[in-house]
């Protein structure tokens, strides 16, 4: 019995690194400046690593925030459209991915509840770069939007 629920969860766990493995978003993004038009208030995330962990996902974010001191961010977990919390941000607490389609999520961020931002990533045809159109609320409360494309590394 203790070889079959082993042999069931090692199942699992592979299904879950095939897709991840499989997944357009995974791998290391780079900014592409000047592809992207970042409004004013909005952090510039420079680089955003997407990495299997275990059956969920990895997102490390690293960038700038709007008044020029570094932004670092952490999230893990899965492309389910449910809350993970999410360190590292003063905006918000939490965030979510939904797989909309393969090449296509929806993210959303929360502080105490509230949605405080929302974007859409798709990633192109070919898979070496990616769109990322988001709006919401900075650190003071004002609202931002922007553009960034980033470049597959």
């Amino acid at each position: 019995m203790k070889t079959a629920v082993l042999s069931l969860a090692l199942c699992f766990f592979g299904v879950a690194v095939c897709y991840a493995a499989d997944n357009p978003n995974m791998g290391t993004w780079k900014l592409n400046e000047a592809k992207s038009k970042i409004g004013a208030g909005a952090v510039k995330n420079s680089t955003v690593v997407y990495d299997a962990a275990g059956d969920s996902v990895k997102v490390t974010v690293d960038g700038t925030n709007a008044d020029g001191t570094p932004a670092h961010s952490e999230w893990t977990g899965k492309f389910d459209g449910k809350d993970y919390p999410l360190t590292g941000d003063p905006t918000a607490e939490t965030r979510s991915y939904k797989q909309v389609n393969d090449h296509t999520l929806a993210l959303t961020n929360k502080k105490g509840g509230k949605v405080v931002m929302t974007a859409r990533i798709v990633v192109s045809a070919d898979g070496k770069s990616r769109t990322v159109t988001g709006s919401g609320t900075n650190a003071e409360g004002k609202k931002v939007s922007s553009t960034s494309v980033y470049d597959k590394q």
